[in-house]
């Protein structure tokens, strides 16, 4: 654990460093977090570009794909030249420019049942950057399982969803008791539904801010609702939803 922080790091995260809820015990905090991203597209760029300039310690990143043309529009740490590169690799090399300390844990692979244990025990935080319902009920499943906090977001056209959960909470609800039946994953397709660009730096960077505020213990009220966006209406919304007996989550 980083007990003292030099003069460079408090000049580097002197802007997040005066706010009140930061201060210095607030950045050794972030510094000595472990947040794993799940997802290295539209919104795990956002995600892991700013977590590492906020100071995250360690940032774990699983994703087995590579950059396509088709990402470069809204998947914002990929330019032309990283097309046919594993994201992950791209993603490390690019960070570390941006903050050399932070320590980077790839896990270049598709997470699943047989190796999400292994992948998700050592983090504090799991953030979910995927674009597919089944990881992210898989996510909730084992950030239960493990008493893990659990960001999640989606994307699709012009709409975002975000949900926060903390697990060591057992009042909490989850992502199972949101949806009453397995959503198909057509939803999500940016192939077949489209996606404006933009969107996804905006859900992502909502995602990293509860990240932050979790490290910190920021008292939200977020928890156990999700935050609706759709940015053709710019209509925002928060819906509260109750934890259902019979769930994952309530056994």
């Amino acid at each position: 654990m980083k007990n003292k922080l030099t003069k460079n790091i408090i000049e580097r995260y002197s802007r997040q460093i005066v706010l009140k809820d930061i201060g210095i015990s607030g950045q050794k905090e972030i510094i000595n977090s472990k947040v794993l991203i799940v997802g290295a597209g539209g919104l795990g760029c956002p995600i892991a570009d700013y977590l590492s300039r906020a100071g995250i310690g360690t940032l774990g990143i699983a994703d087995y794909d590579k950059v396509s043309l088709s990402n470069i529009h809204r998947q914002s740490l990929f330019d032309s030249s990283d097309v046919g590169k594993f994201k992950v690799k791209v993603i490390k090399n690019k960070l570390k420019k941006i903050n050399p300390s932070i320590k980077f844990k790839l896990f270049k692979t598709k997470v699943c049942k047989d190796n999400i244990t292994k992948i998700i025990k050592n983090f504090d935080i799991i953030v979910d950057g995927s674009d597919n319902f089944k990881t992210k009920f898989l996510l909730n499943k084992f950030s239960i399982k493990f008493k893990k906090k659990l960001i999640i977001g989606a994307i699709s056209k012009f709409d975002g969803h975000v949900f926060s959960f903390d697990f060591n909470n057992k009042k909490n609800p989850c992502l199972k008791c949101f949806y009453q039946s397995d959503p198909s994953d057509e939803v999500l397709n940016c192939e077949t539904e489209g996606i404006i660009g933009p969107l996804a730096g905006i859900v992502g960077n909502i995602q990293s801010i509860q990240v932050l505020k979790s490290i910190l213990n920021i008292k939200d009220d977020f928890y156990g609702k999700i935050l609706i966006m759709n940015f053709k209406s710019l209509n925002f919304r928060k819906v509260k939803f109750n934890k259902k007996n019979n769930c994952v989550c309530s056994k």
